[in-house]
């Protein structure tokens, strides 16, 4: 059986781009800065796997020996969002960035939105969920008008209260946008983000839903499943690729639920890819600037990497890596433009420094190399 393991730490960047300038992030570094604001951080797992051989991090220092392969990928795709980070893991460049609208959408569109989900909306403009929620909660709660906004991201979220608006309705109103969102509007993902509370004391759930756009290509998850593998998704990565070249997919409370589900996974019999992402580092931390909380759910994951490598069996490989960056350090709350860590550890495998790879195409074409797939993507293989 051939299996490999795919953790996808979202927005675990590892230093600004050669054109961070260009989306305003010089400076960048999430792993590097939080470091730094902490006083050092303890994460002896990956340090032994090489993360500190890759780019100077306070605590996390370089190892004589690494078990793992170990060095940095640069994003090809034009953009820094969840959905073109993951496209591009599995093989897909984009030509041109997903659209981003920072005015809001236009007002043709909005209106054709109201017209079909039968209610006016509130916001349209670019803001962070968790203060919008605070902004425009009382007014929802008395109109029943959904929240629309967007951030940086190419994304068209909807905010609403559980108890205004229920679950299945804002799911098809998201449905609604999805349809409506193709063409020059084509964003990366609409996405449904529903709240509780009262006035003043509003916090999101987790019934959050993505509703994203099909890649347009074939990706290399469509190649696995086509061979006969399984394509196991931990997390969002269902939602991130539509489904699409997915076999099974278990939902995640968190990030130590999505990384608890990936142990229990390694021990069934399968012959594929398990492909998990944590997004608390994104969702919870980064783009709410918690620098402290960040650094603790690094030292958490990486506890639970020492469990993963405790379970893999001799022929299986890990292999780790980021979509993007969220710098909590940095100015404003949105991703930054940045290289990503790629770590690459199996029993049998040989430990060499990979160096700065052109495209994180090149974790598609180490699948392809390792389950020997007839399909071929542009970049690569770490092996």
């Amino acid at each position: 059986m051939k299996r490999v393991v795919l953790l996808v730490l979202d927005s675990v960047g590892i230093g600004a781009l050669p054109d961070a300038h260009l989306y305003n992030d010089e400076g960048a570094n999430t792993l590097a800065n939080i470091a730094n604001a902490l006083g050092g951080l303890n994460l002896p797992t990956l340090q032994k796997m090489g993360l500190g051989n890759i780019h100077p991090i306070k605590g996390v220092a370089p190892v004589e020996k690494p078990i793992a392969s170990y060095g940095k990928m640069a994003e090809k795709s034009p953009g820094k969002d969840t959905t073109t980070g993951h496209w591009e893991i599995a093989g897909y460049i984009l030509d041109k960035p997903f659209p981003t609208y920072p005015n809001g959408f236009p007002q043709d569109l909005i209106e054709e939105f109201e017209k079909r989900i039968g209610r006016k909306t509130l916001g349209n403009y670019p803001a962070s969920g968790t203060q919008i929620i605070e902004d425009l909660g009382e007014e929802h709660v008395k109109t029943g008008y959904p929240i629309v906004y967007t951030s940086a991201d190419s994304v068209f979220q909807i905010a609403a209260h559980e108890e205004v608006i229920p679950l299945e309705e804002l799911y098809e109103m998201c449905r609604i946008a999805r349809e409506m969102l193709v063409g020059d509007h084509g964003v990366g993902r609409v996405i449904a983000r529903p709240f509780i509370g009262q006035p003043g004391n509003f916090s999101r759930t987790t019934n959050r839903k993505d509703f994203s756009r099909l890649p347009d290509r074939k990706i290399v998850l469509q190649s696995l499943q086509e061979e006969g593998y399984e394509v196991l998704s931990i997390g969002k990565i269902w939602d991130i690729y539509g489904g699409v070249g997915i076999t099974k997919s278990l939902k995640s409370k968190s990030n130590l639920d999505g990384l608890q589900k990936t142990i229990e996974s390694l021990k069934e019999d399968f012959s594929g890819l398990i492909m998990t992402n944590l997004v608390d580092f994104d969702m919870l931390y980064g783009h709410r600037n918690d620098v402290e909380g960040y650094g603790k759910a690094l030292m958490e994951t990486d506890q639970m990497v020492g469990k993963i490598l405790d379970n893999l069996k001799e022929e299986d490989i890990l292999i780790i890596t980021a979509d993007h960056g969220c710098d909590p350090t940095h100015p404003g709350t949105d991703h930054t433009r940045e290289y990503v860590p790629i770590l690459v550890y199996g029993k049998k495998l040989p430990v060499q420094p990979l160096g700065v790879r052109e495209s994180f195409v090149d974790v598609a074409a180490t699948l392809v190399k390792i389950f020997n797939l007839k399909d071929q993507y542009s970049g690569k293989s770490l092996i």
